[in-house]
């Protein structure tokens, strides 16, 4: 039997404010585009409010949907 592993933590940080922290997958948001242009995650900083979108290759994507986050996927 394997451990139970606890809910899923992301380092972010902002670019505005420049605070590093760390969000559940509930606050993140993941869209997947028909380009790389288009694929993208976001978030809203906890610590300014900025609305926070980054680029996310198949690296973060592959991390973000293995963690939970809520995916949008656009053709």
């Amino acid at each position: 039997m394997s451990p139970t592993s606890g809910p899923v933590a992301f380092k972010a940080s902002c670019p505005e404010c420049r605070a590093r922290f760390e969000l559940d997958a509930g606050a993140l948001r993941l869209a997947i585009g028909g380009s790389r242009r288009a694929t993208f995650y976001s978030f809203t900083c906890p610590e300014c409010g900025a609305a926070v979108r980054k680029p996310a290759g198949d690296r973060i994507v592959e991390l973000l949907t293995g963690g939970g986050v809520s995916t949008l996927r656009s053709i």
